[in-house]
């Protein structure tokens, strides 16, 4: 079964954040949440209250299929900030796991040093593309760029998180679970 860390940071996009949860463990993901300080409650951008699984200092040496990091303000500045998720994210994309990011979060691959030569999408406005030469930006609803999968915000978490699922396990497992939401 694959293993999914999904910090949660102060600010946090909830409609993204939950989306990823709750659709990921529908394909029987391990799914585990942690928040970046030791309370595990935090408040999300739109004052929802999170109570992450764990605390991020709790599973920092444990092992993961992949890294995905929800956007929204200030909850990406508060991912940026941390020196933990830069550690994180380059033991991920040095180990060949999974990252993922959504909205703007993306902004955080691109302070680690991840998103050089490859195409991404994100939120309109948050990285500029004069001051991201070697980036080369999409506005497609998801863009997966060898082991690294960017979306543009909370209207395209569900085909976020089904990326993630197709990528992860396999496209009927994807299949499945998109056909239990009854998009179409």
């Amino acid at each position: 079964m694959a293993t999914v860390l999904i910090p949660l940071a102060e600010g946090c996009e909830e409609l993204e954040a939950v989306t990823l949860i709750d659709l990921l463990r529908r394909a029987e993901i391990n799914v585990i949440t942690a928040s970046l300080t030791e309370h595990q409650q935090i408040t999300a951008s739109r004052g929802v209250r999170l109570v992450a699984d764990t605390t991020l200092e709790q599973v920092m040496d444990d092992e993961f299929d992949m890294l995905v990091l929800p956007g929204g303000q200030p909850g990406t500045n508060n991912l940026d900030a941390d020196p933990r998720i830069h550690g994180l994210i380059k033991r991920l994309h040095n180990g060949n796991k999974w990252i993922g990011a959504i909205c703007a979060a993306p902004m955080v691959l691109a302070h680690a040093g991840l998103l050089n030569g490859r195409k991404v999408s994100c939120y309109p406005g948050v990285l500029e593309p004069a001051e991201w030469p070697a980036v080369q930006f999409s506005n497609d609803a998801v863009v997966c760029d060898k082991k690294v999968i960017t979306s543009r915000g909370p209207g395209t978490a569900m085909a976020f998180a089904l990326m993630i699922i197709e990528k992860l396990i396999d496209e009927a497992t994807r299949n499945q679970v998109e056909a239990g939401l009854v998009i179409r």
